[in-house]
This record gives C-alpha cells, structure tokens and sequence, in this order.
C-alpha cells in the first residue's frame, strides 16, 4: 500500500521499511504475546520518488530525525498492531508533509491604526489614574 503524502509525492509501498516489538503499557497478558509495537522506516536518500529538489528540501529540513539518511516513526499507542501501523504511516506522512511544503511568505510589517493607538493610549491613562487614586492622601 502506496503512502500518498501530497498530490505530488507518493511513497512507494517497497521502499518502507517495518520493524515490530513488544509494546510496553497496557494489554494484560496478551502484551507479552504481542509485537504491537511499530517502527517505520523511509530512507529519504535512495528515495526514486524524490525529485532532487525535493530530497535536497528533506534532508535539510529533517536533519535532526535523520541517521544516515533514513528517517524512522513509531507507534505503541494502540494495543492493536494494525491500528499503530495506520497511526505510523499518519505520522510519517505528516512529518514529509510538512517538511516539503513551501515556506510561508515572510511577515509584511504594518504600522497599528490611529485608532488602536488612541485606545492604547487611554487605558494606559486609565489604568495610571486608577494606580494614583490607591496612594495616600497628602498631608496638605
């Protein structure tokens, strides 16, 4: 089963890499019986989904998940194994998902209306008459 990160990336199923163990948590016994745990692996650099610019934009932006190249996700929420396989490969995409989006458009600074200044302005004028009011009475 194919990973569809985006329309423009799919994972080939051949490419991701299963490994199974013993999940700790809850299960009773059925926990010593069970590899529910999931770890799945995707090695970004020999990748052929990839486009060079694609691989170039991952292996920057992950890293610090990387070893070797390889980036790994998993899973032991679930005491079922198939339902953290599908939390897995959620997370696995998610991760490349966001790794090979765009960058936002940087912030365009904008000067505060004339209004939100006047407001700004009368509650600090509010807020120091209600400080002066709580101090003593003078002696005069």
């Amino acid at each position: 089963m194919d990973l569809e990160v985006s329309p423009a990336l799919t994972i080939p199923a051949p490419e991701l890499r299963w490994r199974f163990s013993r999940s700790s948590g809850p299960g009773g016994q059925h926990v010593n019986t069970s590899d529910s745990r999931v770890e799945l692996s995707w090695n970004i650099r020999d990748s052929r989904a990839l486009s060079d610019d694609q691989r170039l934009m991952l292996l920057t932006r992950l890293q610090r998940r990387l070893i070797a190249g390889v980036v790994t996700v998993a899973a032991s929420e679930q005491r079922s194994q198939l339902r953290n396989r599908e939390i897995a490969l959620a997370k696995l995409s998610g991760l490349v998902a966001e790794a090979v989006a765009p960058e936002a458009a940087p912030r365009r600074p904008t000067k505060p209306t004339r209004g939100s200044n006047r407001r700004r302005l009368a509650a600090k004028e509010q807020r120091s008459a209600t400080k002066q009011q709580r101090r003593r009475p003078s002696a005069e």
